[in-house]
């Protein structure tokens, strides 16, 4: 053999080792992994908890990728879709920026007299509302007009550390809450008008982001005072409105256990009387990233630990612990602007897979709590003008779908009754809690049944982005409504080589501008891939058992139609 041909050789064997490597995991190390379904042990009603979105940048949603994403987020339930978005109230002339974004509804003349411009904020309701997602509206930021510390007012950003100053003028408090009050009223007063009471009614409304760290540069009293003030005017226009809060940063420490004994018991500084109007409870959750050892390694311990802390703080509060609590930002990390090598997870399936094994983990820790957790809110949405699979945390990327989104699709399939499931691989929820996933991988189930319909959404897990043998699960399914007969089977996945878009650029060799022919198929490639199936499975004592396999950081949902299903 020539040295010409060694070299090539050589070359072809270190090039494929990888495959060969991969090859191997799937086909010789798969470990058995047991999940059972108990269809005759009901959860109660299945909670679509997942159905919340936000960003900071509001006005994307009015622009041609953000639209269209809207739209596609409204298709998963229409009209019980919410996007949550920061700056609805700040001052700008609407052009978007990665943490930034503005409406101008309030400015003053010279006399200081309130001039309202609803212009650029009814784009953004409207753009949301025409595909069937509802506001969610948060009312911030300070206006520059009312802000007691207004300049240097809006903020420069860098997604790349050193990021900048961020808690400019727009986070401080008011020069007069009397015109914040106002403000709030007219905008509910003018949001009725234009949309309708009953339409408005079903909003959420609630006060600032983050009260308890930078966003707010003032005291815990003087935002109680602003949450007064603001509620208040929301419910002099619509007093049905359903408002809330205070969706702190975490657990919210003392800050949450002040607004708790605010909304009980506290002086409200706009009526005078006592306690303060709360029809739901907010905070946020999120986990945490790093690069290690040439690697992503995430965390979903903090993010479950601050879920348990939170919960415990309303479940010890008894006049409130039945109110809805929604998790108003509940992601794996705290930036989604930023950028960096920790992030590599938000573009392939491994986002996708902590994703459905947190919403399993909410789940749980409200069950245990005994609170009634109405809502976790996926803090992403997408940056128009930027790169493709630039690194930001998005559902999509230039029109682009990520695995992520996916998994939402999967969720919204699902509905009824949730279902007791249990898996020998599934991590037991204290430890989960209390060591996030860093031995072995967690493989694990959600299940509900509608009518005749059962759908089993599992995930294959692992904190750390690094290969792992598959999971051969055998899916046993017991107490069907059912006894015997065929049934239907379809299945849908989400992987490397599945509904992944990102795995498909790669293999184009990642092209900064695809033709129009690649850029096709990355969409084709975005979306849900073609189920597999349908195809018969028998049932026999009101039971079936089935097998496949789940790779890692695979996610898939079976869907069986039981006989008398249409």
């Amino acid at each position: 053999m020539t040295p010409k041909r060694c070299v090539v050789l050589l070359l072809a064997l270190v090039l494929l080792a990888p495959v060969a490597r991969a090859a191997a995991d799937k086909s010789d190390a798969a470990f058995p992994v047991t999940i059972r379904v108990d269809a005759g042990q009901s959860l109660g009603a299945w909670k679509p908890i997942w159905r919340f979105f936000g960003a900071d940048e509001p006005n994307y949603a009015t622009m041609t990728e953000g639209r269209r994403l809207l739209g596609e987020l409204g298709a998963l339930r229409p009209k019980q879709v919410y996007f949550r978005a920061h700056n609805l109230l700040s001052t700008g002339d609407g052009t978007p920026a990665p943490k930034w974004g503005s409406t101008n509804v309030y400015t003053e003349d010279a006399r200081g007299h309130p001039v309202y411009d609803w212009t650029i904020l009814d784009r953004i309701f409207d753009a949301g509302l025409a595909q069937g997602v509802r506001p969610y509206v948060e009312l911030g930021f300070m206006p520059k007009a009312l802000s007691i510390h207004p300049e240097p007012y809006q903020h420069q950003w860098r997604s790349r550390p050193p990021h900048g100053e961020l808690f400019t003028g727009w986070a401080y408090p008011p020069n007069d809450y009397g015109k914040w009050g106002e403000l709030a009223y007219e905008l509910a007063r003018h949001c009725v008008e234009r949309y309708g009471r009953a339409e408005v009614e079903s909003w959420y409304w609630e006060v600032w982001n983050e009260p308890n760290i930078g966003y707010w540069q003032g005291t815990p009293g003087e935002w109680y005072r602003l949450y007064d003030y603001a509620v208040d005017g929301i419910r002099r226009a619509l007093p049905t409105a359903r408002v809330g809060g205070p969706h702190s940063a975490g657990s919210g420490g003392a800050f949450m256990d002040g607004f708790l004994r605010h909304v009980i018991s506290g002086a409200n500084a706009a009526t005078g009387g006592t306690g303060a109007p709360a029809d739901f409870l907010a905070f946020h959750a999120k986990g945490r990233v790093e690069f290690v050892d040439g690697h992503v390694r995430m965390s979903l311990r903090p993010q479950l630990q601050t879920l348990d802390e939170g919960f415990r703080k309303i479940a010890a509060v008894p006049a409130l612990k039945g109110r809805p609590v929604i998790i108003g930002e509940s992601d794996p990390d705290g930036c989604a602007a930023c950028q960096g090598p920790e992030f590599g997870y938000r573009t392939g399936p491994m986002y996708a897979s902590y994703t459905a094994a947190s919403v399993a983990r909410h789940l749980l820790l409200a069950d245990r709590a005994g609170v009634n957790l109405e809502g976790m809110l996926t803090w992403a949405f997408e940056f128009e003008g930027q790169s493709l699979f630039a690194g930001q945390r998005v559902l999509a990327t230039n029109g682009i779908d990520l695995p992520v989104l996916n998994v939402f699709r999967l969720l919204s399939r699902m509905g009824g009754r949730r279902l007791a499931t249990e898996s020998t691989a599934e991590i037991p929820l204290d430890v989960i809690v209390r060591d996030g996933v860093r031995a072995s991988p967690d493989v694990g189930a959600l299940a509900s049944l509608d009518g005749r319909r059962l759908c089993v959404l599992a995930w294959h897990y692992h904190d750390d982005d690094l290969p792992g043998p598959d999971a051969e699960v055998a899916l046993t399914l017991d107490h069907l409504p059912v006894a015997s007969g065929p049934a239907r089977l379809t299945r849908f996945r989400i992987d490397q080589d599945h509904s992944n878009a990102f795995a498909v650029w790669k293999q184009l060799g990642a092209p900064p501008s695809p033709s129009r022919e690649q850029y096709a198929r990355l969409v084709a490639a975005g979306g849900l891939a073609a189920p597999e199936g349908p195809a018969p499975l028998a049932l026999a004592d009101a039971a079936a058992t089935l097998h496949f396999r789940l790779p890692r950081q695979g996610v898939t949902l079976l869907v069986i139609d039981l006989p008398g299903a249409p």
